[in-house]
């Protein structure tokens, strides 16, 4: 993947113009489509090589009746995890040709297309409107 700048999302509403302009859109952690340009996604478990890079979807499936923002502000801090554990990674939009499912049932992504990287301010916007839409973090058995 050649040199790319990519443009700044800086909110969720700037978010949900972007996703709702485009027929699909997805999110990843890592250190950005140059880097990601010569590695390949691994399930770090098996030591498996997957087919293609792993990304979070932001389009909505049909059964959500909730708000938009709702539903990317959950999908962006899904893997916020990877960037605390590791701050070379960072939040970046992407779209592709979908090869397969990964380990957590990730949709796995080739011809990759950037689309755009998401602000420290968006990221604090996503994780307030998370807590607070959702009871973040709660399974079945809480």
């Amino acid at each position: 993947m050649s040199r790319v700048t990519l443009p700044i999302i800086r909110s969720l509403t700037e978010l949900e113009a972007v996703v709702s302009g485009r027929a699909t859109t997805y999110v990843r952690y890592s250190k950005g489509p140059e880097h990601d340009g010569q590695e390949q996604s691994i399930d770090t478990e098996s030591g498996l090589q997957l087919p293609g890079l792993s990304v979070n979807p932001l389009h909505p499936e049909s059964w959500w009746t909730r708000p938009l923002g709702d539903w990317l502000a959950r999908q962006v801090c899904q893997y916020r995890q990877l960037r605390e554990k590791n701050p070379e990674r960072f939040p970046w939009l992407l779209d592709g040709t979908v090869v397969g499912r990964g380990p957590d049932n990730e949709p796995l992504l080739v011809d990759i297309q950037a689309v755009g990287r998401l602000s420290e301010e968006l990221l604090e916007e996503a994780v307030g409107r998370y807590e607070q839409a959702f009871r973040a973090g709660q399974g079945p058995e809480d």
